[in-house]
């Protein structure tokens, strides 16, 4: 990984998401254990670091999940959205944790997860 000369931080991009969960307590919870550590099926995770992602943290708020994706520098977010509906079991995943999310079993992670807009940055 390459690093900017005069701040030692790694060159990465960060993309912000959000997404709606159903507006039911027990439905959230079983969300949250669903991602829990070591609780997300090996082979989602192996396939976002496949497509360039680097790390990803969810967090929530009432029934709002806003999500930090952080990828490497010459990530192309359309082409690898695409290339991760193809790996081994993403559709099934994403058929899976629809039914806590406010969205159909048949959307893939991209229509569901949807983008936001940086309006401020420190120091910009």
């Amino acid at each position: 990984m390459k690093y900017t000369e005069t701040t030692n931080i790694p060159d990465f991009k960060r993309y912000c998401k959000t997404l709606s969960l159903k507006d039911d307590a027990q439905l959230i919870e079983d969300y949250k254990r669903v991602h829990a550590p070591n609780a997300a099926w090996p082979e989602i995770t192996q396939g976002m670091k496949d497509v360039g992602i680097i790390d990803m943290e969810i967090y929530l708020l009432g029934n709002r999940l806003f999500m930090i994706m952080d990828t490497v520098a010459d990530f192309d977010h359309e082409r690898a959205m695409a290339e991760l509906a193809t790996k081994p079991r993403q559709s099934e995943w994403e058929a899976y944790v629809s039914r806590f999310q406010q969205t159909s079993a048949e959307a893939t992670a991209d229509e569901k997860w949807q983008l936001m807009e940086r309006i401020y940055k420190l120091d910009k």
